[in-house]
């Protein structure tokens, strides 16, 4: 049983129930259970501090707007999770020029095909790789993150982010490589015979 001020909360289900209820002191204590965790997130897909906390205000406005609609208290924490996420690539379109999204890509072949920046980025510290990643362009940044990080397919990134499973396929191809560069120049190389 956890206590949070004067009123406790057996369960997630009990909690949400609240917050459907438009309990504060359970909207607070379902805010709190997301803050670290998804601010994280956010930082992931923003520039700075201060944007990250202004997508996950944002998020959470959303969030206690349509808690009403989540069906399973159980699945509450995908849900804001998922919430958190589109929150993000919404601010992501708001922000980024439409030439920059919408610009055609040439069809030139990537060279680097293989799993190596995979073993890569496991010789990094978390803290360090997400440095590296937020030094992308944007464009790639948000991919890297979806697909890397997030593990949604090329396709789903695609219909998140307005453009073709292609260009999506694309900007990860592009962005890996990027990013493969910025680790190499950190001292993180790939083995040939890997």
């Amino acid at each position: 049983m956890k206590f949070f001020g004067s009123k406790k909360y057996d369960s997630l289900t009990q909690l949400v129930t609240a917050c459907q209820r438009y309990d504060p002191s359970a909207q607070t204590v379902f805010y709190d259970r997301y803050k670290s965790k998804l601010t994280g997130v956010c930082r992931r897909y923003a520039k700075t501090v201060m944007e990250a906390d202004d997508i996950f205000q944002e998020a959470f406005i959303r969030i206690f707007n349509n808690i009403q609609d989540l069906k399973d208290p159980e699945a509450a924490d995908s849900w804001v999770k998922v919430t958190v996420i589109r929150t993000a690539i919404n601010y992501y379109h708001r922000t980024t020029k439409a030439q920059e999204m919408l610009g055609s890509l040439d069809q030139m072949e990537i060279q680097l095909e293989s799993d190596d920046y995979e073993k890569m980025i496991d010789q990094l510290n978390v803290n360090d790789l997400l440095t590296i990643i937020n030094e992308l362009p944007d464009k790639y940044r948000t991919v890297i993150n979806l697909h890397l990080i997030d593990g949604y397919s090329h396709v789903e990134i695609g219909e998140m982010l307005s453009m073709s499973d292609a260009t999506a396929r694309s900007q990860f191809m592009r962005g890996r490589n990027m990013l493969l560069k910025k680790l190499e120049s950190k001292g993180i190389v790939h083995h040939e015979n890997f």
